[in-house]
């Protein structure tokens, strides 16, 4: 059979007899029968009820297509399914277009009657094909118009070949079904025409039309590229987008794998993950890879998916080619200025407490290596090194500049001619340092010539970079205040790009970050070394070596930014060979806590030579504790401890203010007589003395109190402050008891003792400054002659001390202080015995000088006044003021001592 077209029906004889004779066996009419049972797609069903013959479908070609509130059929299960093989049919493959898109077929003559009604047809309507064929098809239509329009179609198609339009039928239940409809004009080998009536949902064809439509748009349509790829990994369509982004046309790209179309460098790494999902079918997304198309440099990023039937079976892959360039430049340009953030941002953190412009130099300068440059330095005006007033005129070739921070990427004996640290820069006033520290503007240079004029010609270390491949260079000012104070040099080598605008505001705003560092640098050393200065001016200039006791010390300075200032130690001789030790600690740092501790350091000096005992010294500086403090808002608060040593008695009365206790350390019993000067310190038993703890000066409210120590030869007394012994973590006694464990450990000496006890300061300690002092107490110099007695408070023991003084004074060979003694000694007695009523003591010490001691229990101090010429008494204090070398009056214990110092004969009374 033929098909003809639009308009014309030329018979072309084909076919057999057997065909012709079959087709009119088929277009004899037979009599309609009722059926016995209603069919469904042709098969009976037993025991059915007759039912009478329903209308024939109408076939209706609206103007404007299918009516409002149709309904589609229930899909139908997929032919080829379990039912299907249960009957034995064949099973085409699952999940193909016609099995989605069902196609009805009917046969009718030219009158209309039907001559073959398919399955598909009876599954669409319902209509057995029993009940249809050998029928005109008008006979089942009761709607006359509707007749006339099927009428109209046929004339049609029979006229030209074919018709197609929309129709609405309903099937043997009543329901309307909306169907896409084609007729055309078929005629067998003897010219007998026929009518072929192709039915389809029209659901199912708006459903295929409008997934071929979005494939259309998808395909051919997108800004994406698109390729379809068999299990071969060969191209088996493309889009124009594809085709433009690779350069290949189209059909150049079917039949081809990737490594055909595109150079084989970029193919290599597309394929692998091509064979990736083909094989896992895990799909991949979003992979950005270089443009591989070198005429169109850029990023592009591909996606895979694996492609499988209804069936799952694998029918290849599908890829989508996005380029990216502009996003990845993008990102690329995000991820750049957050690398930059990130480098300012850790600068900031690195140098954010340092406060040594040498360390702040060495960490910009390697801060910028290899993440901005190959090679960088840091050059610095000599004033910001040492912490001196930056110069107030312009720079010039005299300027002192020092490299003290530089970096590179490699090592080598170039790299040390460009790159040595603590180098002496010089330049020539026009070159680019030049310039740059006169004017301040950053300067970028590229090239051989201009690299040739950053410092002046012929600079070996210009050579060195020339040598290293330089071939680009920032000059950058570092300054702060509007004062350049600095340079910043980097340069960049070999193959990698040279700066541009970009790097170099960058580099700017770091060395402007280093600039306001360096300058707090700057300005922390000049103030530490005020402080430093006001400090050491403050302390002690020479420590005495009194009789019976060798003094060591140590002073630290805090270990950051001003800490200076509070701590304090004094050695203050007394009279009676007695020593004064001290140790303090003003609270607070800075200029402040040292003018304060200088302040507090003279009181206590001036007290100490009013020979108070140690209670009492302190009650009388905590009593000017408002007049020391720095102003009427800050109070004075300060720790204290105060001891005095007599050699002669090997007594040692203590009394501290707020302060951490002493340690002591008395020798062992198999310690050998430790010497007294010099001599290596055996160790010992140590201990920390439990004295009264006091409330710190200028706090109150707690008296203070003396303890007096009878004190074994040669045992070592520890004052120190507690920047010494404290730390972060631990407690108080876990510093003294490391302090006492160093200390009962032999050393050398007692300065190695000193340096002993340093070294056992934690590193993790407060940033506190320390004062040490160590003293090693003896009882007296060896020889020195020494004579005591008890008198009792009678008029005779005027005479008895007279008599006792002269023969002591002629056994020791010092006649000649015989009568002055023995005057000052009887004024001295007789004072004693007219006011105390308890024992008297005397005792002489000859010395340096001749030191004469009158001890009585009365504590009120004797009064020294200018007797008339017509008073009887008064002026035996002022015989002892004028005829004595010294003398004075201390407390002790309960009582008080008058004492008195004679000049031996050939020594100068002026010392």
């Amino acid at each position: 059979m033929s098909t003809t077209g639009n308009g014309g029906g030329g018979a072309r004889r084909a076919g057999t007899a057997a065909a012709r004779a079959r087709l009119r066996r088929a277009a004899r009419p037979a009599a309609p029968q009722p059926p016995s049972g209603r069919r469904r797609g042709g098969s009976a069903v037993p025991g059915a009820a007759p039912q009478p013959v329903q209308p024939a479908p109408t076939l209706a070609v609206p103007e404007a297509g299918v009516r409002s509130g149709l309904r589609s059929r229930p899909g139908r299960p997929f032919p080829g399914g379990p039912a299907d093989a249960r009957q034995g049919l064949g099973a085409p493959p699952d999940g193909s277009l016609l099995d989605m898109l069902k196609v009805a077929i009917a046969i009718l003559d030219t009158a209309g009657r039907v001559v073959l009604w398919s399955p598909a047809a009876e599954e669409l309507l319902g209509w057995p094909s029993e009940l249809l064929v050998g029928r005109r098809i008008e006979e089942l239509i009761p709607d006359q118009e509707q007749v006339a329009r099927i009428r109209a179609a046929v004339q049609d198609t029979l006229r030209n070949g074919r018709w197609a339009g929309n129709a609405e039928l309903r099937d043997r239940d009543g329901v309307p079904v909306a169907v896409d409809a084609r007729i055309s004009l078929l005629v067998d080998g003897d010219g007998t025409p026929f009518l072929q009536v192709n039915l389809a949902e029209a659901a199912g064809v708006r459903a295929v039309e409008r997934d071929l439509a979005v494939r259309d748009a998808l395909f051919e349509q997108s800004p994406l590229g698109i390729a379809i790829l068999d299990t071969d990994l060969r191209y088996t369509a493309v889009n124009q987008t594809l085709a433009e982004m690779n350069g290949v046309a189209p059909e150049d790209h079917v039949g081809r794998t990737i490594g055909e179309t595109l150079p084989e460098r970029a193919a290599d790494e597309i394929t692998a993950i091509q064979r990736q999902v083909l094989a896992t079918g895990e799909p991949v997304i979003d992979v950005t890879l270089a443009s591989p198309v070198t005429t169109r440099a850029g990023y592009r990023s591909i996606s895979y998916s694996r492609m499988t039937d209804r069936s799952g079976r694998v029918l290849g892959i599908s890829g989508t080619v996005m380029d990216v360039t502009e996003r990845y430049r993008a990102v690329a340009k995000v991820e750049h200025a957050r690398r930059r953030l990130s480098l300012l941002n850790e600068f900031g953190s690195r140098v954010g407490d340092l406060l040594d412009a040498a360390r702040i130099a060495q960490e910009l300068a390697s801060s910028v290596v290899p993440r901005l440059t190959d090679h960088s330095a840091v050059i610095l005006l000599q004033a910001v090194a040492h912490g001196d007033d930056l110069p107030r005129h312009g720079h010039d070739r005299r300027t002192s500049l020092l490299q003290l921070g530089t970096a590179s990427v490699q090592d080598g004996p170039e790299v040390e001619v460009m790159l040595r640290r603590g180098a002496r820069i010089t330049f020539a006033e026009d070159s680019a340092c030049g310039r740059v520290l006169r004017t301040g503007v950053p300067e970028l240079l590229s090239g051989a010539e201009q690299l040739d004029d950053v410092t002046y010609p012929g600079d070996p270390k210009m050579q060195a970079a020339h040598d290293l491949g330089v071939h680009s260079m920032l000059v950058v000012p570092l300054r702060a205040r509007g004062i350049v104070i600095g340079l910043l040099l980097v340069s960049r080598a070999g193959y990698r790009e040279g700066f541009d605008r970009d790097d170099l505001a960058f580099t700017v705003e770091l060395a402007d970050r280093a600039g306001s560092s360096l300058d707090n640098a700057r300005l922390y050393a000049r103030e530490r070394t005020a402080a430093l200065t006001l400090q050491r001016t403050l302390l002690p200039q020479q420590v005495p070596q009194p009789t019976g006791v060798e003094v060591a010390y140590r002073y630290v300075p805090g270990s950051s930014g001003t800490e200076v200032g509070g701590d304090w130690f004094d050695v203050i001789p007394l009279p009676g060979d007695r020593t004064a030790l001290v140790v303090g600690d003003v609270m607070g740092h800075g200029l402040r806590a040292a003018a304060t501790m200088g302040r507090l350091r003279t009181a206590v000096r001036v007290l100490a030579a009013l020979d108070l005992p140690p209670d009492v010294l302190l009650r009388h500086v905590h009593e000017l504790a408002d007049d020391l403090a720095q102003g009427p808002d800050e109070a004075l608060l300060a720790t204290c401890v105060y001891a005095v040593f007599d050699p002669g008695t090997a007594m040692l009365t203590v009394a501290k203010a707020g302060h951490i206790p002493p340690v002591l350390v008395v020798p062992g019993e198999e310690a050998t007589e430790p010497t007294r000067t010099g001599g290596p310190l055996p160790g010992g038993v140590g201990r920390i003395l439990d004295l009264p703890s006091g409330a710190p000066l200028g706090v109150g409210g707690v008296p203070f109190e003396s303890v007096e120590l009878k004190i074994p030869e040669g045992s070592l007394l520890v004052l120190c402050t507690d920047g010494l012994v404290e730390s972060r973590d631990k407690d108080l006694d876990v510093g003294l008891g490391r302090l006492v464990t160093v200390l009962q450990d032999p050393h050398a000496s007692i300065q190695a003792a000193c340096e002993a006890v340093l070294d056992t300061m934690e590193q993790g300690r407060e940033p506190d400054d320390v004062a040490l002092l160590l003293a090693r107490l003896g009882h007296g110099q060896a020889g020195t002659p020494t004579a005591g007695w008890t008198l009792p408070a009678e008029p005779t023991a005027v005479s008895r001390a007279r008599r006792l003084v002269r023969a002591t004074l002629a056994e020791w060979g010092v006649e000649d202080l015989t009568d002055t003694a023995e005057l000052l000694v009887s004024e001295l007695v007789t004072n004693a015995v007219r006011y105390a009523s308890a024992p008297i003591g005397v005792r002489l010490t000859l010395g340096e000088t001749l030191l004469v001691e009158i001890s009585d229990p009365l504590p009120d101090p004797p009064r020294e006044r200018h007797a008339a010429e017509a008073d009887e008494g008064g002026r035996g204090l002022e015989l002892v003021h004028r005829l004595a070398l010294h003398w004075g009056a201390r407390a002790e214990g309960i009582g008080k001592v008058v004492w008195f110092e004679l000049a031996l004969s050939g020594s100068d009374p002026a010392e």
